[in-house]
This record gives structure tokens, C-alpha cells and sequence, in this order.
């Protein structure tokens, strides 16, 4: 057998670790409600040991995500993602001191969203064989998800989603593969510790451990006892009974979660429009190479994959619903509706199947590279740029992406550590995600597809300044609050 170099083998891999670990998207004058609670628990645990974060809340500044009980702030979220982090936060502070809030954060994004990412990518990786023995669809597969959807950006950022969908595709993996259902429990209770909704997609998968592996069952209960039971540990501790959320005691948005199942009654026709197909943040959308699951599913059902595709639409459907019926569907900032983000691995398998499939029609294979070079363009830009779209804005990709790029305005980045600052010090992250882009593309199509599909995207992205955009409440927006935050 030939001897192929790891830089070769896993030359993809290493380029996205590379524009994860160049970026750092930190923004003090946003103060980001969803991340810095978790930041407070964090220090909480380790420098006070308690779980109440009031002198986080008392040095740093108050934010809207927070829960109340007993005279005491609480982060209003599952806290596994701050979990996760306590143990490296507390060698870091025992060797080197307490960090800022700004080296706590990237500590905190580190641990609890680009590690595990980066290691559910060589997990997925493998896992898609099954599906696509070519790798270099898996490759092309596996690109477009960690560089054109929201799990870059939630990767990214110290949001709990990327982290919960890589335990619960995780647990999925493993289950499918029938492998260690113990660990495959583990995670699947890990995956409810660090986000509530998670739940959600038990049920299809625990269908599918019935029809397929019954045997597992008692092993895969087993392994989710312990995470379930340091949640309701938690609840009894904070709030006062293993089955009080801190979205029940929410200070702001407390009213939201009062009805139905952690705020789910009905799905809305809005809700539906604004996930899937509106410009400012509909999925299919910003990441229309997710069609390709359907002539993928079609061809896995055929092949005889029937249950693996049922189980993932399984997912797919409770969390369409999810989002579809709670009354904050449009989860405030966001590039994208951020509570589907764990559904996105189970489509893998599909898209994968879909990518193969096309390899048969080239012009229907250039046109869908052109999706994802153009999802992308849009994540990673995003990322580089404000990977916090205001959800009062109608085209946000050209009312604060492209803006802050004509601005000369862009994240924080290993660049600017190094004091090179603007467009510049941007540009390896943008040149590593455009190459490893390009080079799948080829290996999948050819130069010649290559070229085709940046012609598509740009039109698709071209396409963007259709809507309507613009206007009083945009530049207000962009200029008092945007703008200032990320220029610094």
C-alpha cells in the first residue's frame, strides 16, 4: 500500500482547523446575551463555587438571558457547554492566573465548540463511507458543512448548538454503526446537558435502536443516567426542583416558555417563511446545498438504507417542528435559524448520497457546487466580518457582511494579534476556506465545474441585492451599533 502523508489525507481537516482557530469573532460592545452567562458559570464554579452567577453578572454587566430563583442570577440555559470548560478553565487559572474576560471567552470557544467540531468532522468523515465510499464526496460533503452552514458559526461562537449536535450525531453514529451503545447513551444525555431541545431527537433514534439493535437498548439507558442526573442535580440546586428550567424563572423571556413544551403549541405560516426561505435568515436559503438530501434520500431508500433515512428525517421533522411552533422562532441575532443546527449532521448522509448521485449529470453537479461555494461565501464572510445578523434587518448579508467588508471593518483574528489589521489580516482565514473549497470541488468535478459554480454563486449572491434593503432603521442600526462594535 502506498504511504499517503496525513497533510495529504487529511489536507481538508487541517485547512478548516486553520480558519477556525485564525478567527476570533469577539465583540465586547455587543455583549452577547447567549455567551456570556455561560462565561459567568464558568468562572462561578471554579473562583466562588456556586452555580450563582450574580458577581459575574455584578463585574461584567447584566444581560437579558438570565434566570432568577431565591434572591439569585442563574444562566437561563442547560449548562453542559460550561461544564465542559470548568476543568480547563480552572488549570489555566492554577498555572497562569485569572484570565480576562476576552482570553475566557476564546478559552470557553476552544473548548466547548471548535475541538469537538473538528473531531465530530474526522468522526463524520469515516461514518459517511458507509453512504459515499468516494472520499472525495465525503471531503466536498464535510467542507460544505463546516464552512457554509451554522456550524461554523456556532463552532465558532459560545452558543451551545454545534456543541449538542455533535453529541447528539455522535450518539447517532454509533448507534447506526452498533458500536459501544453505552457511549452512545453517554452522549445522547450529554446532548440534552448542553441544550434542552436536543431531547427532541431521542425519539427517532431510540425507533430506530428498537427496530434495529433492541438488544443495546438497556445499555444506551444506562449511559444516559449520568448526564440526565447532574441536569436535574442542577435544576434541584438552582431553581428548586429537578424539573424547574431556568427558562421557567427567565427574568426576560420567561413568558415565552410558559406554555406548551418548553414553549411549543402550534406551527405558524411566519415561522415556517422565516426558518426556511426568507432572505435574512431562511435555511434553505443560506444553505440551499441541503437540497441535495433529497435526491440523496431518494437514492439511500432505494439502495436499501430505509432506515437510516426514516431515522434522519425522523430528526429532521421533530426539529422543524420545534422551531415552527414556539412563539421565538427568529432566535434573536443569528446567521440562520440556530435551533436546527444539531438536525444538520443527519442530512449529511443524504447530501453525501446526492453528491454521488449527480456525479452522473455534470451540469446538475455544477450547479450544486455553486450552492456551496456561495453558502460559503456567506458563512465564512460572516464569520470573519459579524456573525451576529439583527433580526430586524431585512438583508443583513449586504446590510452588515458586505458593508463591514466595504468598511474595511472585520472580526478579530490571529492577524490582527499580529497587528496587521483590516481585510488583510482576514485574508489566510479566507484564503485557506477558498482553497480547500476549490480543491474538493475539483477533485469531485473538475476545473472546468469549478469555474461554473463560481459563476453560480455569484449570481446567487448577486441575487441577494434583489431584496429590499437598506433605509433609516438599517443604517441607524449599522452606524450606532454595528459599525462601532466591530471596527473598535
Amino acid at each position: 500500500m502506498v504511504h499517503v502523508p496525513v497533510r495529504i489525507r487529511h489536507g481538508w481537516l487541517i485547512a478548516i482547523a486553520g480558519v477556525y482557530l485564525y478567527l476570533f469573532p469577539y465583540f465586547p460592545r455587543i455583549h452577547s446575551a447567549n455567551e456570556l452567562p455561560r462565561v459567568y458559570l464558568v468562572k462561578a464554579i471554579v473562583e466562588d463555587h456556586t452555580f450563582s452567577i450574580d458577581r459575574g453578572v455584578e463585574r461584567y454587566g447584566w444581560i437579558s438571558d438570565l434566570s432568577k430563583w431565591d434572591g439569585h442570577y442563574y444562566q437561563n440555559k442547560a449548562p453542559g457547554s460550561s461544564l465542559l470548560v470548568v476543568p480547563v478553565y480552572a488549570a489555566v487559572r492554577l498555572v497562569a492566573g485569572e484570565p480576562s474576560l476576552a482570553v475566557t471567552m476564546w478559552l470557553c470557544r476552544i473548548v466547548a465548540g471548535v475541538i469537538p467540531a473538528l473531531l465530530f468532522l474526522w468522526l463524520m468523515y469515516r461514518f459517511l463511507e458507509r453512504f459515499t465510499p468516494e472520499p472525495e464526496v465525503r471531503r466536498l460533503v464535510l467542507v460544505a458543512y463546516a464552512l457554509g452552514s451554522m456550524a461554523m458559526t456556532y463552532a465558532l461562537l459560545y452558543y451551545s448548538h454545534q456543541l449538542s449536535a455533535v453529541c447528539i450525531a455522535g450518539a447517532w453514529i454509533l448507534v447506526v454503526d452498533h458500536k459501544r451503545p453505552l457511549v452512545a447513551g453517554l452522549l445522547a444525555g450529554a446532548a440534552v446537558l448542553v441544550d434542552y431541545q436536543t431531547a427532541f431527537a431521542i425519539v427517532p433514534l431510540g425507533i430506530y435502536m428498537i427496530a434495529k439493535s433492541p438488544r443495546a437498548i438497556p445499555w444506551a439507558v444506562a449511559g444516559m443516567v449520568p448526564p440526565l442526573a447532574v441536569l436535574l442535580a442542577y435544576h434541584a440546586a438552582c431553581f428548586g426542583s429537578p424539573l424547574r428550567t431556568g427558562y421557567a424563572t427567565a427574568i426576560v423571556y420567561g413568558s415565552d416558555h410558559a406554555h406548551g413544551l418548553l414553549g411549543m403549541t402550534s406551527p405558524r405560516a411566519a415561522a415556517v417563511w422565516g426558518t426556511m426561505l426568507a432572505a435574512n435568515n431562511g435555511l434553505l436559503v443560506l444553505m440551499p446545498w441541503l437540497l441535495l438530501a433529497i435526491p440523496g434520500g431518494i437514492a439511500l431508500w432505494k439502495r436499501g438504507e430505509r432506515a437510516i433515512v426514516a431515522a434522519s428525517l425522523g430528526v429532521v421533522a421533530v426539529f422543524l417542528y420545534f422551531i415552527w411552533s414556539i412563539v421565538f422562532w427568529r432566535g434573536g441575532w443569528e446567521v440562520g435559524p440556530r435551533y436546527v443546527t444539531a438536525m444538520l449532521p443527519f442530512l449529511l448522509p443524504l447530501v453525501a448520497a446526492g453528491v454521488a448521485w449527480l456525479r452522473r449529470y455534470p451540469r446538475g453537479l455544477e450547479l450544486a457546487c455553486g450552492t456551496i461555494v456561495a453558502s460559503i461565501a456567506i458563512y465564512t464572510l460572516s464569520a470573519a466580518t459579524l456573525p451576529y445578523w439583527p433580526d430586524s434587518l431585512r438583508n443583513p448579508l449586504y446590510e452588515v457582511t458586505f458593508r463591514l467588508l466595504g468598511d474595511n471593518a472585520v472580526a478579530p483574528s490571529l492577524g490582527s494579534a499580529c497587528g496587521i489589521p483590516g481585510l488583510l489580516g482576514i485574508a489566510p482565514a479566507l484564503a485557506l476556506a477558498a482553497g480547500v473549497t476549490g480543491w474538493s470541488i475539483v477533485r469531485v468535478a473538475g476545473r472546468t465545474a469549478l469555474a461554473f459554480a463560481l459563476v453560480v454563486a455569484i449570481v446567487i449572491l448577486g441575487a441577494f441585492a434583489l431584496v429590499p434593503h437598506g433605509g433609516r432603521e438599517a443604517d441607524r442600526a449599522y452606524t450606532q451599533t454595528l459599525y462601532p462594535a466591530v471596527a473598535r
